[in-house]
């Protein structure tokens, strides 16, 4: 059977050897987006870890970084079956660079790398952190669902060992809400609920039509970005709703 049509009707592959020019590309660039934005994720919340309040949370923190890192590391491995630099990877692009924190949602950072752009905005101090945590904690939640579906197979098992502890980040950042809230930090919280939900929306994306046709048709994308955002912001709701929060907007 044609690789294409075998792919199509759900068809899985297991090496780099034989894949069509246009799967490969798309598939690497798949996987440079969660290597980078994993990397990216880490160094920005490194750098929040002493403004933890207290040593149970700065260890929580600590692990996260820890983690994120391991997480970037095994999809890094699966790359290099396509000839990454493993070697290089991690030191070759400013994973600590941010824009202003003033720069609108749709801003992006003039780096080569291939993060999500909301992780070219910088943190500001711990309860911000915890939001953005529980924000995009939430939106990856419903990202890697569909990347443990992905038709090239050493990714996908990747992804399902990376996604449990994917899962407790985002639960150690509901119990942050909990304790930010409980140290009278609403408005706090409010506004960084504010400022991090549009810049997590824009990861969705919307893309264009002939693209994600073939990206489907490939077996790297199973749900339409409207229906993952769709689904992100019922999770986020239903997080929120407990502690009398909402959606901002």
């Amino acid at each position: 059977m044609d690789i294409e049509r075998y792919l199509a009707e759900g068809g899985r592959v297991t090496s780099p050897q034989g894949l069509p020019p246009r799967y490969r590309a798309e598939l690497l660039r798949l996987m440079a987006t969660f290597v980078d934005s994993s990397l990216a994720g880490a160094a920005g919340f490194a750098d929040i870890i002493n403004a933890a309040p207290g040593i149970e949370a700065r260890i929580a923190a600590a692990k996260i970084v820890l983690e994120k890192t391991d997480h970037a590391g095994r999809v890094l491995r699966v790359m290099a079956d396509f000839g990454a630099d493993t070697a290089r990877y991690a030191t070759h692009h400013p994973w600590t660079g941010r824009l202003p924190r003033s720069a609108p949602p749709e801003a992006r950072l003039d780096t080569p790398d291939q993060r999500l752009s909301v992780f070219a905005f910088p943190l500001d101090g711990w309860t911000d952190a915890v939001v953005m945590n529980l924000v995009m904690g939430t939106a990856a939640g419903v990202q890697i669902d569909d990347l443990v579906q992905v038709s090239y197979q050493p990714l996908a098992e990747a992804v399902r060992e990376i996604a449990p502890r994917e899962a407790r980040h985002t639960g150690l950042a509901a119990e942050g809400l909990a304790q930010a809230l409980a140290r009278g930090d609403r408005d706090r919280v409010a506004a960084s609920l504010a400022y991090w939900t549009p810049r997590v929306a824009q990861g969705f994306g919307s893309g264009r039509p002939e693209r994600l046709a073939q990206l489907t048709r490939f077996g790297l994308r199973h749900t339409a970005p409207e229906t993952q955002a769709a689904r992100w912001r019922a999770a986020l709701a239903q997080a929120l709703a407990p502690h009398g929060l909402s959606l901002p907007g």
